[in-house]
């Protein structure tokens, strides 16, 4: 029997599920490929508006990834139907971003420990004062463990959540670099603001694609198929999940 969400944005297919665990990039073909490289008897549960969705196993554990789209009202959507419409307990971002100090450079690891943002999505939950959107402790730890192991740097901090591909402010860059923030994207806040709201994990891992200040940039297919450490930083991290 197909499982469709209020939405309609995800249907699982007759005989799939939703592993306990998801990763989730923005891009529904970066999750194909995550799939069909890293997971054993991957199986498609969800392909509605192209936004491809896989369960399979890896390191004996059984994992899901599925894109979430661009921006955050796209994540914010997904990861509350999953954490709760399909009993998803974690869910691991796995994206881009652009570096902003010096010191951080195209294709390193940044690990979000917890993400500023301008995103009105922060205004919603009335709190008396601004949210924190931060990480799952254990999942962080777990992720810094794993780059450990396989000898990956990975610079761990807090990142900026943009609602902003192209800021009509051409001076955010500098105000988020002079106050420590690693990286620009467009997700991570949605995330753990869900995820708190839910009651659930979630982790952010990012792969710096372009510098925002020296102009060096990855192109659309190396963003596409070459963040190997970061995914496999990910997958050892849902594989070892306390969930």
């Amino acid at each position: 029997m197909m499982k469709e969400s209020p939405s309609a944005c995800i249907s699982l297919k007759e005989g799939t599920h939703v592993a306990k665990c998801v990763l989730m990039p923005g891009d529904p073909l970066r999750a194909k490929y995550i799939a069909e490289h890293y997971l054993e008897n991957p199986v498609l549960f969800n392909d509605v508006r192209s936004m491809l969705g896989y369960t399979g196993t890896y390191e004996g554990k059984e994992v899901s990834v599925m894109g979430s789209g661009m921006g955050v009202p796209s994540m914010g959507l997904y990861a509350h139907e999953l954490y709760n419409f399909y009993d998803v307990d974690a869910i691991i971002r796995v994206g881009s971003a652009g570096a902003l100090p010096d010191d951080v450079h195209v294709r390193d690891v940044v690990i979000a420990m917890s993400a500023s943002t301008n995103s009105g999505w922060q205004t919603s939950f009335d709190l008396p004062g601004i949210p924190a959107p931060t990480a799952n402790f254990e999942m962080l730890r777990t992720a810094v463990a794993a780059a450990e192991e396989m000898g990956v740097r990975a610079d761990v901090g807090s990142v900026y959540t943009t609602d902003f591909f192209y800021h009509p402010d051409k001076s955010v860059n500098q105000k988020a670099k002079d106050l420590g923030l690693l990286c620009v994207e467009m997700e991570t806040a949605g995330l753990y603001l869900e995820a708190m709201a839910s009651r659930k994990k979630a982790l952010s891992i990012l792969t710096i694609s372009d510098h925002i200040f020296s102009g060096e940039a990855l192109s659309a297919a190396e963003r596409q198929d070459s963040f190997h450490e970061m995914m496999e930083i990910a997958l050892k991290t849902a594989a070892r999940a306390k969930i």
